[in-house]
This record gives structure tokens, C-alpha cells and sequence, in this order.
């Protein structure tokens, strides 16, 4: 896969709230490719982020790239069309916290909007080979959702492995995302499992230099 390939995808939780149109502008001029939205609850997770009214926001502030939204939250179908409505590209939601997952994935893909499906690392992959052919990215977390700036799970790159394997047997274009302890250590291995996308919050908000910073990041894909 060529380097134009592997998206950048910093999450905005890590960034400074009270500037925000100006961090994802500086963010994205640094060489960042998406902008990641971590969206919870405290009802599917033990936090509470933001909502749809941010990412509207955002396009109001003059935002044009790519909005990656994933939905921690349960349940899902309502605030995903809300998202929709604000303005976000892709919307990626938990397999456990829908009762009908085809339902949900069409719900949104029927409104133009991209769809992915996230599991967590304890998570089994069984729902995924019957809806796959549906999905426009398939979202691995690498940590237990619910807070940022948690280390790297290892395990999780095996599971990387098989939904590469999974994505590339189908051959579809379907992006593979991982989300959770992504720094110049850990996006080697998770490419090397077979990612494409990659999220990252303190890794890069964290750091003086975005530019500086992504470079780096990108000069460890393998």
C-alpha cells in the first residue's frame, strides 16, 4: 500500500476544547487526513464527549475535510441521523449497541453518509463476515473505549490481522482503522497488522510541532 494510502486521523478529544475550530484547522494543515470525533455517553462508556451540535460547528467554522465519526454510545440510530444532518462523512458504531446492525448500517448509509462497525478488543469478530460487504471501514480498538491516553492492548493486532485478511478476501475497499495507544511505538505494529487508518489524540495534541509530529507518525508505517 503506498504512503498516499494510510490516513492520519487525529481524535479531537485530546485537543483544547476552548479553541477547537483552531486546532483542528492547525491539525489538518500540519498534514492530518480526517478528523476523528470520539463520541460517549456515560451509558456505553463511563464518559461524556460531544455531540452533533460540535461536528456542526465544525463545518460552520469553514471544516471542509473528512469528519470520522464513531459513536460509543448505545443506542445508536438516532444520534447517528443527527450526525448526519451536522455534517459528518462516516459514522462507525459498537455491533452490541444496535438490535438490528444491517438496519443501523443501511439507516445511515441510506442517507449518503459512509458506515464502519467498531469492536472492542474482548469482542468477537462473528458479526462481522454476514454484514462486511455493507461496510466502508471496520474500526479495531486497541484500548477499552471510554477514555483517551491509554497504553497500546497487543492482542488487539491479531485481531487487525484477521479483519485484514477478512477485508482483503472480500475485495472491497473497506478502510481498517485502529483506535487506542497509537504513537511513533505502536503504528508500526498495528500497520504491519494490517492497518490503514490510524487515530490518534494525546499522540498529537499532546506535542508542540503538529507537523513535526504526523511526519513522524507516518515515517514508522511500514
Amino acid at each position: 500500500m503506498s504512503d498516499q494510502n494510510y490516513i492520519i486521523a487525529p481524535s479531537i478529544l485530546a485537543s483544547d476544547f476552548a479553541r477547537l475550530g483552531e486546532e483542528v484547522r492547525n491539525v489538518l494543515d500540519a498534514g492530518a487526513d480526517w478528523v476523528h470525533f470520539d463520541v460517549m455517553d456515560n451509558h456505553y462508556v463511563p464518559n461524556l464527549t460531544i455531540g452533533p451540535m460540535v461536528c456542526e460547528a465544525l463545518r460552520k467554522y469553514g471544516i471542509k475535510e473528512f469528519i470520522d465519526v464513531h459513536l460509543m454510545i448505545d443506542p445508536v440510530d438516532d444520534l447517528a441521523q443527527n450526525f448526519i444532518k451536522a455534517g459528518a462523512d462516516l459514522i462507525s458504531f459498537h455491533p452490541e449497541a444496535s438490535k438490528h446492525i444491517h438496519r443501523s448500517i443501511h439507516a445511515i448509509k441510506d442517507k449518503g453518509c459512509k458506515a464502519g462497525l467498531v469492536y472492542n478488543p474482548a469482542t468477537p469478530l462473528n458479526t462481522l463476515e454476514s454484514v462486511l460487504d455493507d461496510l466502508d471501514l471496520v474500526l479495531i480498538m486497541s484500548v477499552n473505549p471510554g477514555f483517551g491516553g491509554q497504553s497500546f492492548i497487543h492482542n488487539s493486532l491479531e485481531k487487525i490481522a484477521q479483519v485484514r485478511k477478512m477485508i482483503d478476501n472480500s475485495g472491497r475497499d473497506i478502510r481498517l482503522e485502529v483506535d487506542g495507544g497509537i504513537n511513533n511505538e505502536t503504528i508500526g505494529l498495528a500497520s504491519e497488522a494490517g492497518a490503514d487508518t490510524f487515530v490518534a489524540g494525546s499522540a498529537i495534541f499532546n506535542t508542540e510541532n503538529y507537523e513535526q509530529t504526523i511526519s513522524e507518525l507516518r515515517s514508522k508505517i511500514v
